[in-house]
């Protein structure tokens, strides 16, 4: 079995937030099962692939209205690592860039990258037996498949929308119908959701298969998915929640290259030591003292704004040190910055995107720090516990499905609102863990055992794909 992953992101070639792990790992698990998975992404002018190798093997023409974009596909020539082959569809004057979102013309970018991979579809002599298609960027991608008459010869190819964050729609206006091929009219309310065509949606309503990163995301999105609420109860008969893993080979303490020093079950007191006394030297922390860090993106969905007060009222309280790594909301940047004017020795932040030290982080800090208002899945939770890392998660969709608390037999802190008291309380309960370190290091072994590895996931998704190939 083919099966065509569609994405704007795949680590390491474009890596924004989870998504980019999901698109980065699940393939390869899965052509280890047997399947034939490969992946579709947009060439981000970036400096991972311009150290690349590439084949163009298709050129075409993309028609947004009036206006015709020259792209061409790519194939990655050295995918060994990767575990599965990669194609990058590069549109000069609208996927070269820098970044991967963030631009007036997103909307014309994901357009014209998802017409660009019908068109080489349509040419492309080894079709995919399903099209897998990842938020709201490729969310067209079901409606164009099964309405456009362009591509008739490739309706009958089953796709599955994964939703990895509901919040992101992805909507614009009628005003730019033009930039669809000609459908029946008559089906225009397959692209509607609140007067706007919304890509999320109309993946939603044509997609064979929809399934969100965990099943608790599913169940809460029958009650807040930000204006989607009635459609995805309307459409529950084909969803399912199926648990995002981790990539066990690359988020592996004991072969890690970015950390400071490697180690195991046996070996974690030390190597750990190691990695947070080069944290502290790093940050100008005290290494006798437990380590609260924070690893993620400063937006609201992750409760970034409640960072500072958190920071804040947590150290005025506590003997304790806190690490913030991140970026996104320029005020709560500012605010977590100045912090550093109050807490010299206790607190410390690094504004920005750092892989190498998010993994030094994993391996090193004593708490991690997961206040999240929305967590569709969650991956620093399993990033941390494989790395023996405590994590203090807010119960909430794939942080309540992989979480247990250690109050009811389990193995991390939990808490059931995302608000500053809540938080601090949280951290405190740190302490007094951290406190009785024969029983935190029970705690770190036992966590380090856990399986959230891809293994059970990619063969959830596998039965998937076997049942809807049946339906053809």
């Amino acid at each position: 079995m083919r099966v065509l992953h569609t994405s704007f992101e795949c680590y390491p070639l474009a890596k924004v937030g989870g998504l980019g792990d999901v698109v980065g790992s699940l393939p390869k698990y899965l052509n280890q099962l047997g399947c034939t998975a490969d992946v579709v992404i947009p060439y981000h002018d970036t400096n991972h692939n311009k150290e690349q190798h590439h084949k163009t093997i298709f050129s075409g023409i993309v028609h947004l209205g009036n206006v015709n974009y020259n792209f061409s596909v790519k194939i990655l020539q050295s995918t060994e690592l990767l575990g599965f082959q990669v194609f990058l569809v590069d549109i000069p004057k609208l996927l070269h860039r820098s970044n991967v979102y963030g631009y007036s013309d997103d909307t014309e970018r994901f357009v014209s990258f998802q017409l660009a991979i019908l068109e080489w579809l349509l040419s492309y002599d080894q079709k995919p037996d399903i099209i897998h298609c990842h938020d709201h960027h490729t969310g067209l991608l079901p409606f164009l498949v099964s309405q456009a008459y362009k591509y008739k010869e490739l309706s009958n190819i089953p796709t599955v929308l994964t939703i990895h964050n509901a919040q992101y729609q992805g909507q614009f206006s009628y005003e730019k119908l033009n930039y669809l091929p000609e459908f029946d009219i008559q089906h225009i309310g397959l692209l509607d959701w609140d007067k706007c065509i919304n890509p999320l949606a109309a993946g939603i309503k044509c997609a064979w298969k929809v399934n969100t990163v965990s099943p608790g995301y599913m169940k809460e999105l029958q009650n807040q998915a930000n204006g989607l609420e009635g459609l995805l109860a309307h459409e529950n008969n084909k969803c399912v929640g199926i648990l995002n893993g981790i990539d066990h080979s690359i988020w592996n303490p004991e072969t890690d290259p970015m950390v400071i020093k490697n180690y195991t079950i046996d070996t974690l007191i030390s190597g750990r030591a190691a990695n947070k006394e080069w944290i502290c030297t790093r940050f100008n922390l005290d290494v006798k003292k437990p380590l609260f860090a924070f690893i993620g993106r400063m937006v609201y969905e992750k409760g970034a704004d409640l960072l500072p007060d958190i920071a804040r009222i947590a150290l005025e309280h506590n003997d304790i040190n806190i690490l913030i790594l991140g970026s996104g909301n320029p005020e709560v940047e500012t605010q977590l910055l100045q912090l550093k004017d109050f807490f010299h020795g206790r607190y410390n932040t690094f504004i920005g995107y750092d892989e190498k030290l998010s993994h030094i982080i994993y391996a090193g800090a004593d708490f991690l720090l997961m206040p999240s208002r929305v967590e569709p899945c969650g991956l620093n939770q399993m990033y941390a516990l494989r790395y023996g890392l405590i994590p203090i998660v807010r119960k909430i969709g794939g942080l309540k499905d992989t979480i247990i608390d250690i109050k009811d037999g389990g193995f991390g802190i939990c808490h059931e609102n995302a608000t500053i008291q809540e938080v601090c309380d949280a951290i405190t309960r740190g302490v007094a863990l951290y406190a009785d370190q024969k029983y935190y290091k029970e705690i770190q072994k036992k966590i380090m055992k856990i399986d959230n590895s891809w293994n059970t996931s990619a063969k959830k998704y596998l039965e998937e794909y076997e049942f809807l190939n049946q339906l053809k």
